[in-house]
């Protein structure tokens, strides 16, 4: 079994509930998405193909207790659902982040699904896959990436419709760094008493979104 990567690195989690920990994250590459704020657009194509034992090698060599499956779009490679399974069967604390267009019921139940529901502001609303929301377990976590207003008030509808904070252990609530300010974000929030989680991307702040960290 391959699959196709765009990098593997050790650094500190730039966001969900793990936010500062050490981590190794696993970037698969390909994605059938085109968010238009998309930060990772180098891993839409090219990578290269490693062998499941391969990946779980240098894991292993990285010498983190967490592990992130991103990408890209991680679910697109059908063969992620084994490296998934594989790595909780390791002893890892796995989290995958998806787009949320793609199907989430073969995942391993160990892993921490962190799955995005995408804003008008992103060009992909379409995409929703929105039967995954049946599917959600209570240590999963979703994301919103806030572009403007009208994203705001569009994830406060869609909190409240689906009673997300009830679903799942954090729903987050992101701006996308230099098209909504931080602070409005954080205001309207508290104004309206959500229960969610703001965060900003701790690896952008810390290192300006440099590959690999």
């Amino acid at each position: 079994m391959e699959l196709r990567l765009t990098e593997i690195f050790h650094s500190l989690q730039g966001e969900s509930r793990t936010v500062g920990r050490p981590t190794v994250f696993v970037r698969l590459t390909g994605c059938p998405q085109r968010c238009v704020w998309c930060d990772t657009e180098y891993a839409f194509s090219g990578g290269e193909k490693w062998s499941l034992a391969a990946i779980l090698e240098e894991v292993a060599a990285l010498g983190a207790q967490y592990v992130t499956v991103t990408g890209g779009e991680p679910l697109a490679q059908p063969s992620c659902l084994p490296l998934l399974k594989t790595l909780c069967d390791e002893g890892y604390q796995v989290s995958l982040e998806t787009g949320g267009a793609m199907d989430i019921a073969g995942v391993d139940e160990r892993v921490s699904v962190v799955m995005d529901l995408k804003a008008p502001g992103s060009g992909e609303q379409h995409n929703n896959r929105l039967s995954n929301i049946a599917l959600l377990k209570a240590h999963h976590q979703v994301k919103f990436v806030l572009a403007d207003r009208k994203d705001y008030d569009w994830a406060r509808f869609m909190l409240d419709q689906y009673q997300l904070h009830q679903r799942v252990s954090d729903v987050l609530f992101s701006p996308v760094q230099g098209t909504l300010a931080p602070g409005d974000l954080a205001n309207w929030i508290v104004e309206d008493r959500l229960p969610v989680r703001f965060q900003l991307q701790l690896h952008k702040l810390l290192w300006n979104d440099a590959r690999g960290r």
